[in-house]
């Protein structure tokens, strides 16, 4: 017979080798290297066609989708999800430890529990007893909702099969682990092996699950790589420790948009949903403060204002420093560059620090004005009217061009109350009139600096 043999598999980054290495390759971590040992090869034999097996078909002939997603009352988690969740789906739901993922499906299980589908939460990581605690505090008691504590995945797959459930809940992939396999829980291979099993019994029963995954300290789903192409849809649940809201965002999704994102607020009750973020980003907001401007960010479909700060004073180093948060780094260094070299904005004696408020990340450059008419504000010591809003994107240049959904953005900052947009002038040109909103054209930013600071 052959024998076995062994391989060695990266626990960070899923990277496979031959041999036993201190420090993995690849990543660059330390003692993350694992023992694999692998079935030998057995003899291959004719390929025959089982029963049951199935047949390729021309794709006209197979039948649309018979059965509807299954409505999630969270609106904010439904529209991540593109509209509910899809019978036979498996989602994989990543973030920090502690940002709130298990309440988040312990609160979905619920309310589905509560319209009268039988739910299973499979827990490894808790006892029934704290869970129990758990539900309480959230103010979940509903009888059709089963709480399981087992990290046997056969276990699992048994009570899955026994119950059938509409909908479940395993919580979390790593802390499964199978008789199979002589590796431990956690490990790449067992990680692999129990997310493959659960996958086809999701498939086969079409029941929709919801896996629970740990992340690394870089923040993607611990474990192999393979994971997150195994399964439907890949969700991360982000945002600050010391922030109350989360973001609920798709980077995966084989129903749906990946460009779509859910807002929550951390509260005493469990995760809370915002039905209107740009109100409660604003709500705290200082009018005609320098350094403050307000930017119309779009998060998939739905526009979302936000408030930029910017800090400028001199430095005491001989590099001055730039600290961004919630905006690019090496964006936030162009729109330096640009202010001093395009609009006599000296920065090169000053700290620059930007900040978006309530810890969103702008990660698109629609936001390129609004952070600098923020700079601006804050090196000047003028502030930007309390009702205007800023949106166009930056070039090496100083010109001002275009950007994507504007007349969406200006709608929205119009509903908010807002009177004045300052925006590029090809896009102003192009758009039909907004109700309550004056369009102030730029073509450069030194033009838009004089407008929005009343220089001009």
């Amino acid at each position: 017979m052959p024998k076995a043999r062994t391989q060695y598999v990266c626990s960070n980054c899923g990277a496979v080798y031959s041999k036993w290495y201190g420090r993995c390759p690849n990543c660059g971590e330390f003692d993350t290297l694992q023992e694999v040992v692998l079935q030998p090869a057995k003899a291959p034999k004719g390929y025959t066609i089982s029963e049951g097996s199935s047949h390729p078909r021309p794709i006209t002939e197979i039948p649309e989708e018979g059965r509807n997603r299954i409505p999630v009352p969270i609106e904010e988690l439904s529209r991540v999800l593109g509209g509910g969740l899809v019978p036979g789906s498996v989602v994989l739901v990543g973030g920090d430890p502690g940002i709130g993922k298990s309440t988040l499906l312990l609160q979905t299980a619920s309310v589905l529990a509560k319209s009268g589908l039988m739910v299973l939460y499979a827990s490894g990581e808790e006892s029934a007893r704290q869970m129990k605690m758990r539900a309480r505090r959230l103010g979940v008691e509903e009888k059709a909702l089963y709480v399981l504590s087992e990290t046997h995945l056969e276990a699992v797959m048994s009570q899955i099969e026994s119950l059938n459930p509409k909908m479940v809940v395993v919580d979390s992939i790593q802390a499964m682990f199978s008789d199979s396999l002589d590796n431990m829980p956690g490990s790449v291979t067992q990680v692999r092996y129990c997310a493959s099993a659960l996958l086809r019994q999701a498939k086969s029963l079409e029941i929709p699950m919801f896996l629970v995954g740990h992340v690394t300290k870089e923040g993607s789903i611990a474990g192999p790589k393979v994971l997150e192409h195994m399964v439907d849809t890949v969700l991360y649940l982000e945002g600050e420790r010391f922030h109350s809201y989360r973001l609920l965002r798709s980077v995966k999704n084989r129903f749906g948009s990946t460009n779509e994102v859910g807002v929550f607020e951390m509260q005493e009750r469990g995760l809370m949903e915002v039905k209107n973020p740009s109100e409660l980003f604003l709500a705290e907001r200082l009018p005609n403060t320098p350094g403050s401007s307000i930017a119309v960010t779009m998060e998939g479909t739905r526009p979302i204002l936000v408030e930029v700060q910017a800090l400028v004073s001199p430095t005491s180093f001989s590099q001055p420093r730039r600290t961004a948060n919630g905006v690019d780094f090496n964006r936030l260094l162009l729109l330096a560059a640009v202010l001093s070299r395009r609009a006599g904005i000296r920065l090169g004696t000053q700290d620059l620090f930007v900040n978006v408020v309530g810890g969103m990340k702008i990660g698109e450059p629609a936001a390129d004005l609004a952070v600098a008419m923020a700079i601006a504000s804050a090196a000047k010591g003028v502030s930007v009217p309390a009702d205007l809003v800023s949106l166009g994107e930056i070039g090496l240049s100083g010109e001002l061009r275009s950007v994507g959904y504007v007349e969406k953005r200006l709608e929205e900052a119009a509903r908010l109350g807002f009177t004045h947009a300052l925006l590029p002038r090809s896009a102003a040109r192009k758009l039909p009139p907004v109700d309550g909103l004056t369009f102030l054209p730029a073509r450069t930013i030194r033009e838009a600096i004089g407008i929005g600071l009343g220089e001009h």
